[in-house]
């Protein structure tokens, strides 16, 4: 446990474990991401508690989650992401005591970890809340009222080209193969389909 009152090591296994936090915020579920952080940021606890820190920044690097959560709910507005970004990296930089305004960590390691958690943070919670927010590709809505062609006879059962897709059908009457066909409804996958004039 002595490498942990290493401010460096410290420094970052803090920014991993808001890393962590971040990403398990945005795609939960899994319990790898949670875990991982957890420890992460107890062990960056533990060595905070060892070496001394500032209040001031344990504070900011609280509130910096503020704005994060608020980017999540309000994708459009990465500003908030961005700041909470840069709230994170500054808050943890200088959480460990020093001398004076300089920060414990060494500046060429604070600078790559900051550029490559904060690049990383940025592109993957963005990407990520982006596929939350979107559409699916395939509204099974739409299929409704659009012509396709038999390619079975379709009755109690059969297959249907509609949207360039072959899917399952069933229709009320006999429709031969090769008929067009127009989708009158859905149940599930199964399109109910009629002859088309």
């Amino acid at each position: 446990m002595e490498i942990l009152l290493n401010p460096n090591v410290a420094y970052v296994m803090l920014v991993t474990g808001f890393l962590l936090t971040m990403l398990a915020i945005v795609t939960p579920g899994t319990g790898m991401l949670e875990v991982g952080a957890f420890f992460c940021l107890a062990l960056a606890a533990y060595a905070a508690y060892m070496i001394g820190f500032n209040p001031w920044a344990l504070i900011v690097l609280v509130l910096s989650l503020a704005p994060f959560a608020y980017a999540v709910h309000k994708p459009r507005h990465k500003l908030w992401l961005g700041i909470s970004i840069v709230a994170m990296l500054v808050s943890s930089l200088y959480l460990f005591n020093a001398e004076g305004w300089l920060p414990a960590v060494n500046p060429i390691l604070a600078i790559m970890v900051s550029a490559l958690a904060g690049g990383f943070i940025w592109l993957t919670v963005s990407k990520t809340v982006k596929a939350h927010a979107a559409r699916p590709a395939h509204d099974l809505g739409t299929l409704v009222g659009q012509v396709g062609e038999a390619k079975t006879e379709v009755h109690e059962s059969g297959s249907v080209q509609v949207a360039g897709e072959l899917w399952t059908a069933r229709s009320e009457l006999v429709i031969p193969a090769g008929a067009p066909v127009r989708v009158t409804g859905r149940e599930g996958f199964v399109l109910v389909v009629e002859k088309a004039e």
